[in-house]
């Protein structure tokens, strides 16, 4: 009955300044938000427990020339509402209509939990790149191994299977995996990386990346979310 208290760790935002308001479904979710005029668009999907309003911060610095949207997940940050991988799905979706309306170049990002939104996104809008740190393919598979005591095929309710919809992407992909990831095993990354159609994503093994190193510390990530895009696979 508390699974969802285990997966989702909500936090306020320490700043809340520069918000957006997306009224979805009758709940007001906000957008840890930087403007920037320009095709350029990040939509930025965060981890279990970060408060991306200080994720802001660090993308601002590495993409001054970007606009940026910071999606406070139900429950944090000031959103109302209670996080569940339905919710999240219709929140990402609700964010690229408003971005895609004002940026023509748009670019996903995610980290960790945030792979679910940002591939579950990548694979049903036209989005320019993805983006994915330190992520998973399936919650499922990751609560197996941190449960195998428990029977949580039958118990888990928000699966986030990101690589039954990895084959769906078109946009460039890629994947920044820490070699020891105290909390998502790399075989998690591995297997959402060969989920993807082939020549679709990178890899990017990294040994000294943590799961929770920041991004301006962490080169791996910089060259990740700096680099240009090259052009979309056709079907």
């Amino acid at each position: 009955m508390a699974q969802r208290s285990f997966i989702y760790l909500p936090r306020p935002a320490a700043d809340p300044t520069g918000q957006l308001e997306l009224p979805v479904q009758g709940k007001r979710v906000l957008v840890a938000h930087r403007p920037h005029a320009g095709p350029r668009a990040l939509i930025y999907f965060g981890g279990n427990a970060e408060d991306v309003s200080l994720t802001r911060a660090e993308l601002a610095a590495l993409l001054p020339n970007t606009a940026l949207y910071l999606l406070h997940y139900r429950g944090y940050g000031g959103s109302e509402g209670r996080p569940s991988e339905t919710a999240l799905r219709a929140d990402a979706q609700a964010l690229y209509a408003q971005v895609a309306r004002r940026h023509s170049a748009v670019t996903v990002a995610g980290r960790s939990l945030g792979t679910g939104p940002a591939v579950h996104l990548a694979a049903t809008q036209p989005v320019q790149r993805l983006v994915l740190l330190v992520p998973f393919d399936s919650l499922l598979a990751v609560a197996r191994g941190a449960m195998p005591w428990l029977p949580v095929d039958l118990l888990l309710r928000d699966r986030w299977e990101a690589a039954a919809e990895a084959p769906l992407v078109e946009a460039p992909t890629t994947i920044v995996a820490a070699q020891f990831d105290a909390v998502v095993p790399l075989a998690r990354a591995r297997a959402l990386h060969r989920a993807f159609r082939p020549g679709v994503a990178e890899l990017l093994v990294v040994n000294e990346l943590d799961h929770n190193t920041p991004i301006l510390t962490a080169e791996a990530f910089r060259t990740a979310l700096t680099a240009h895009p090259a052009p979309s696979l056709p079907r």
